[in-house]
């Protein structure tokens, strides 16, 4: 171990024995005291991973029935069966505790902080909590870094959503070692910046919203940068695509953790040793259903809702946050794996990120990142569909573009289908991104959110 790893070995101890105890002890937070009740619970075997979240989900239900006024009209006696007893409860969304977010408070607001959420897709909604719960969620991200080989106090270069810091989050990037980028600010001057500053580094993370981190590698690999390195690139906030990884590995010769979460505070999953994502089981209950409301079998796609096991403030149980995934089948699961959640075979993303034929065939995100991937001709796509009968694709050209590039890719997407199906191209100079500022893939323009076929 070389000096410097020394120095931030023990800028760790400091950090974690004495400087941010003493911060929770004058906030009234629990920071600490959550991340190492989380990393205990990390070390938990299978089946008392289960039995947490069995105890969890109870105590939540029974809490929810009996202080919280939305939940009083549903189930209030306690059922043996446990599972049947959560299906009696509503599945909610957005929209359900916007329209009337008292309801779902077990205390009042004005003892509560508010956590916004980014508002992309299309409704921007507000969660309460505690001091505790933050401290817990916080922990729980934390965590999922440092299944990266992050620790606190590791130097970080980090993409967000907050450019103005304010003078506490500028003293916790202090604390922290990070440096702070806006995630969807970044021209080519600011991506050349971030990673002139970086030149001949080492022992830093790369964390921050996926399709940042992409842009940060894409300029590396396009100015062939070969002295910026990280140790690995956590990623957070929006779809971590497959082509995405492949450009950031590229880029900085390391391996990409991708997490799964919301914005209302719901850490969900988290990768580590394998390329499946572990779910985070005693914070959260997840189900992932049918149109119908049905849960789906393992290995099928799903919409994700998810309860909050230990959101007590403003109970969110059986909350549909609009994206879909699907779980890993049992018998798939790896021989070794270094811990016991289960596991997440493939997150979609948001429900509307779905393309639909006349026919009833569906087209799923991956359906066309996995043809533009091996199309380099074309810089970025956009697919924009208005009725069931075509889409339209919006494109910026790259180096080598030509005509020929289009027709080729259109056969290729009506050969998977195995239909005649039209396409428009448009080309662009800039594509939109959402409200958020996050890069869309697809938007349709009808309501596409049956499961019933996909192609």
């Amino acid at each position: 171990m070389n000096s410097f790893c020394q120095m931030v070995d023990i800028y760790n101890k400091l950090l974690e024995n004495i400087i941010l105890p003493s911060g929770d002890f004058f906030l009234g937070t629990n920071y600490i005291g959550e991340l190492r009740r989380w990393r205990k619970i990390s070390r938990l075997k299978e089946s008392e991973l289960h039995e947490l979240s069995i105890i969890n989900l109870r105590k939540l239900l029974s809490f929810a029935t009996a202080k919280v006024p939305f939940y009083r009209t549903y189930s209030q006696i306690e059922k043996s069966d446990l599972g049947a007893w959560l299906k009696e409860f509503p599945v909610v969304n957005k929209y359900d505790y916007n329209n009337n977010i008292d309801s779902f408070l077990s205390v009042p607001k004005d003892k509560l902080i508010p956590n916004y959420s980014s508002g992309s897709s299309g409704v921007q909604g507000v969660v309460y909590m505690s001091k505790k719960e933050q401290s817990s969620t916080q922990a729980i991200q934390t965590l999922l870094w440092e299944w990266s080989g992050y620790y606190p106090g590791k130097p970080i270069v980090q993409t967000g959503m907050t450019p103005d810091r304010g003078f506490a989050k500028t003293l916790k990037d202090c604390l922290f070692k990070t440096r702070y980028y806006n995630a969807f600010g970044l021209d080519n001057i600011e991506l050349s910046a971030i990673l002139h500053k970086q030149t001949g580094l080492s022992n830093y993370h790369l964390g921050g919203y996926a399709s940042s981190l992409f842009l940060i590698a894409q300029k590396a690999n396009e100015q062939e940068i070969s002295d910026v390195k990280f140790d690995a690139v956590i990623s957070w906030g929006d779809k971590m695509f497959d082509h995405y990884r492949k450009e950031i590995e590229k880029a900085f010769g390391c391996k990409v953790y991708d997490t799964y979460g919301t914005t209302e505070g719901i850490v969900i999953a988290g990768q580590r040793d394998l390329d499946y994502s572990y779910i985070l089981t005693p914070h959260v209950w997840l189900e992932l259903l049918d149109d119908q409301g049905n849960e789906v079998e393992d290995g099928k796609i799903g919409h994700v809702v998810v309860t909050r096991l230990d959101g007590y403030s403003m109970p969110l149980i059986r909350y549909k946050i609009g994206d879909l995934a699907i779980r890993l089948p049992r018998h798939k699961y790896p021989e070794r794996r270094e811990l016991a959640f289960p596991l997440l075979e493939k997150i979609i993303g948001r429900n509307t990120d779905i393309i639909k034929t006349a026919s009833g065939k569906f087209m799923i995100v991956h359906f066309f990142t996995g043809i533009f991937e091996h199309v380099h001709e074309i810089k970025q796509f956009k697919v924009v569909q208005r009725d069931l009968n075509s889409i339209e694709i919006e494109y910026i050209p790259g180096k080598g573009f030509s005509e020929i590039v289009l027709g080729k890719v259109s056969e290729k997407i009506k050969s998977y289908l195995n239909e005649d199906f039209p396409i428009k191209w448009k080309q662009v100079d800039f594509i939109t991104p959402t409200k958020s500022g996050k890069p869309q893939i697809i938007q349709s323009l009808i309501n596409n959110n049956s499961l019933s076929h996909h192609a």
